[in-house]
């Protein structure tokens, strides 16, 4: 027969060892959204960058085309 202090202990352990696998795949889960968001936001400043230099490179071929006097 199990006694009351050890049924006790038997509990704790089970819910400290379920808290930290929540605790673990929480983690995860923010650690990905993370990697995530910063991919996101490194893409959009790439795209800002090309579209800046795409305009840059536009506005220097209409230059080109037109005649100094």
């Amino acid at each position: 027969m199990v006694g009351k202090f050890e049924r006790r202990k038997d509990t704790v352990q089970e819910l400290t060892e379920s808290a930290a696998t929540h605790v673990g795949k929480i983690a995860t889960i923010i650690a990905g959204a993370v990697r995530d968001v910063t991919r996101e936001i490194g893409d959009w400043v790439s795209d800002g960058i090309e579209m800046r230099e795409a305009a840059k490179k536009a506005r220097e071929d209409e230059g080109e085309g037109e005649t100094v006097d």
